[in-house]
């Protein structure tokens, strides 16, 4: 160090049976100054001024060994004789998490590193280090804390982590094994020869877990079920396959873990699943997970699709077979039609003169301007009922709903009556895309829209005809489109157009014209008027036969082409897993919200080559598949590691928002992209400072260890945290001196004087292993 200093390094290590006095701070402390005080001195009698700095480490137990029950005396012995382990009633981590019913997945956080740090600090005698050994670890003056992540997390363990993401990689697999054969039940019939690629191990489950599974997807049903779509991701219906609570998409749950979901499982599951749904349709059982009645989504999947459709029929069939107030003798399934926010009324009310009715407006040629039954509770169906007036019609009214408010008809002094009419026939996407081609197939693509609800058109118009025997056409164009009557230019100014329909019984008739589409000549809605007979809604011909719909259901489901089943499981795969985990409590973590938005995105973009009809998956979309397993991948164990850290850190949730984004920010890549490092725990190791607000929080963590956990060490040191003590100890003691003018600094000014450190001694350790550094500085 040139002509003023000399420094002097040595150093020291004891890796077995420290002695007794070097585990505690008072030996440590006299340990140093017998570096530079007089051999003889007693040096618990004398004081010399040295600096202290110091930083304990303390660990949690690992959780595996933090939940150990100690077993009561006399433990419990099971049929043979040997106690239960203790950890036969460990409850797991994850038991309340959404992916727990199909999955137990390893806690990502094995535990933590708590850092506490004392500030420098003169020490004049050993006895202040006794008081420092026994003062809380509450008194540092910093504290910061880091996880202990698993392994697991490390993109080395890919094929080691069991989840979702492991069971759609095999999902994919099997879609690229369905297009070998032609027939699902090639894949299970030891009559046909197999794909010579498929592994000899893909082996189908016995008959007693089908039965387990069909058990629990047919029959384990609660009764109160929730909403499908409640709960679902903004972005869950960019995917088209089934929701998460239907009957497809629990089935494509279950397919993930039945067998090792390979393709022959995955075809014998199917087969069962198919003669599961015939025997409900045959026996008039509620086809289970699916709504029996509504409006078909077409956003969802074709199989979904169908099933609803197949629940919609079997519900009428067994209201038909029950006789039940929905369908009347002939099996036709009724809705009154009537305008919004308007009491349907038995007899004309003389005080409600100035009543007004609302309209919905209507664009399409079939869809009326009212809410069907929407503001019906119980109507009794009309018989045949003679016209009140002697004067007007001796006509017969039948199928009506009741008297529309105020409104009356155009050429006869008589109050408009709401029909019954059938509900809309329900299509599914491909009965929707034939209608298309039928009628492109005509060469009168120009009226496509009528051409195709001209059968509901016509129902409604002779539904109308039958509970008004003497109205006009126009009559029904004020009541199923009131947007195209024109009211006079005498009405009243304040009154809006969707109300002017509504007239007073003393304001009669009704002042108006029709619009310019339906006074057109050659007007297709007057034409099918004219051809319309007054035909009651119990009268006429069922617009959707339940039993030929159902039948041609099955047929579908039975006669569905191996690749067809695989495209939309997987794609109902995806979206439902994900679904999953999207239910999990996570606390407001902004950054994982912001993952599992890009994940459904990712996925409704990849998905998109199995939406079609056709054989159209290739060998880059087979790759782009298994790209997206590998995101899922990083998205689930992101949400793992945010529950974890949630409930950790319930009371403290900077703490658990910070350590998540670092960790996000630092180790998981860009989804899609290939991940980076191989060891997560040797590279995150981002400390994270602990407020004073949270030290109790994270002084709770560290639970008082039981006694089965005590006899395995002896306590050696102190500062102890509920118990616990350091795992280890790393200490800094300084001596500093005044250096004065002498030979080698000649030069110095007259009075100068610098304070440099002569003796420096660094420890690091624990009770059972200790390492000393000392450098020693001098000017002689």
């Amino acid at each position: 160090m040139g002509t003023l200093y000399t420094r002097r390094f040595e150093a020291d290590r004891i890796g077995s049976q420290v002695p007794l006095k070097l585990m505690h701070l008072e030996g440590l402390y006299e340990l140093f100054v017998s570096k530079f005080a007089f051999s003889n001195m007693d040096l618990s009698m004398h004081l010399f001024q040295v600096n202290l700095k110091m930083k304990l480490t303390y660990r949690t137990l690992p959780y595996d060994e933090d939940s150990d029950v100690q077993e009561p005396e006399g433990g419990i012995t099971e049929a043979g004789g040997s106690p239960k382990s203790k950890h036969h009633n460990r409850k797991p981590w994850d038991d309340d998490c959404p992916w727990s019913e199909w999955y137990s997945a390893e806690d990502p956080v094995k535990g933590f590193e708590l850092l506490t740090a004392w500030s420098e600090k003169a020490i004049e005698s050993s006895l202040e280090m006794a008081e420092l050994e026994n003062a809380s670890p509450l008194e540092a003056e910093k504290w910061s804390i880091s996880p202990c992540l698993s392994e697991i997390l490390s993109a080395d363990s890919d094929g080691k982590r069991i989840g979702f993401a492991s069971q759609l990689q095999l999902l994919i697999d099997a879609l690229l094994m369905s297009l070998e054969t032609q027939f699902v039940e090639d894949f299970v019939s030891v009559e046909h020869s197999r794909p010579e690629n498929l592994k000899s191990t893909a082996v189908i489950p016995p008959p007693t877990v089908l039965d387990r599974v069909l058990k629990d997807l047919f029959y384990e049903v609660e009764a109160a079920q929730p909403d499908s779509a409640e709960g679902d991701h903004k972005y869950s219906r960019t995917i088209k396959g089934a929701p998460l609570e239907s009957l497809f998409g629990q089935f494509c749950l279950h397919a993930l873990w039945v067998g090792d979901c390979n393709i022959r499982a995955i075809a014998a599951f199917w087969i069962e699943f198919v003669r599961e749904v015939r025997w409900c349709w045959e026996e008039s059982q509620p086809l289970p997970r699916m709504p029996a009645n509504g409006v078909i989504d077409l956003s969802t999947c074709l199989i979904n699709q169908k099933l609803h459709m197949l629940a919609i029929c079997m519900d009428r069939k067994h209201q038909f077979n029950q006789k039940g107030p929905k369908a009347d003798e002939n099996g036709v399934f009724l809705s009154a039609r009537i305008k919004a926010d308007t009491e349907v009324q038995s007899v004309i009310s003389s005080q409600d003169g100035d009543a007004q009715a609302s309209c919905w407006e209507c664009d399409s040629l079939s869809t009326p301007d009212q809410d069907p039954a929407s503001h019906f509770s119980s109507f009794e169906h009309s018989g045949a009922v003679k016209l009140g007036d002697p004067e007007h019609s001796p006509c017969i009214r039948r199928g009506s709903a009741g008297v529309i408010g105020s409104m009356m008809l155009l050429k006869s002094y008589q109050n408009m009556h709401a029909p019954f009419t059938q509900d809309s026939p329900l299509m599914t996407e491909d009965m929707h895309e034939e209608r298309l081609q039928a009628i492109e197939a005509l060469g009168d693509s120009s009226r496509f829209s009528a051409q195709l609800e001209k059968d509901i058109l016509s129902s409604d118009m002779s539904a109308f005809k039958a509970a008004n025997p003497d109205a006009v056409f126009e009559d029904f164009i004020r009541w199923h489109s009131p947007r195209d009557w024109e009211n006079d230019d005498n009405m009243e100014k304040g009154v809006s157009q969707i109300n002017a329909v509504v007239e007073s019984t003393y304001d009669w008739p009704p002042r108006g014209k029709l619009s310019e589409r339906m006074s057109e000549h050659g007007n297709l809605w007057r034409k099918i008027w004219n051809e319309a007979p007054p035909l009651s809604a119990s009268e006429q011909k069922p617009l959707l036969d339940p039993n030929q719909e159902g039948e041609k259901v099955l047929h579908y489901l039975e006669t569905l082409r191996p690749y067809q089943l695989l495209e939309q499981m997987v794609s109902t795969a995806f979206r439902a897993t994900a679904d999953t985990l999207n239910k999990t409590s996570f606390g407001g973590l902004k950054q994982m919200t912001t993952r599992i938005e890009q994940l459904y995105l990712t996925m409704s973009t990849t998905l998109r080559c199995l939406q079609t009809n056709s054989i159209s998956v290739d060998a880059e979309d087979i790759k782009d598949l298994k790209r997206l397993c590998t995101t899922f991948a990083h998205v689930e164990n992101l949400i793992t590691l945010a529950a974890s850290l949630h409930r950790k850190f319930m009371q403290a949730p900077r703490l658990s928002e910070s350590i998540f984004n670092d960790y996000d920010n630092f180790h998981v890549p860009k989804l899609g992209t290939v991940s980076i490092g191989r060891d997560v725990q040797k590279v995150f190791n981002n400390e994270q400072e602990v407020r004073q607000g949270e030290r109790e929080v994270i002084a709770s963590m560290f639970t008082p260890p039981t006694a089965n956990q005590l006899w395995r060490k002896v306590l050696s040191m102190g500062n102890l945290l509920n118990g616990h003590e350091p795992a280890s100890r790393e200490i800094i003691f300084t001596k500093r001196d005044h250096l004065c003018e002498n030979y080698y600094v000649g030069h110095a000014p007259r009075g100068y004087q610098q304070e440099f450190e002569t003796y420096r001694m660094y420890i690091c350790g624990t009770s059972n292993d200790l390492g000393v550094a000392l450098a020693v500085t001098s000017c002689d």
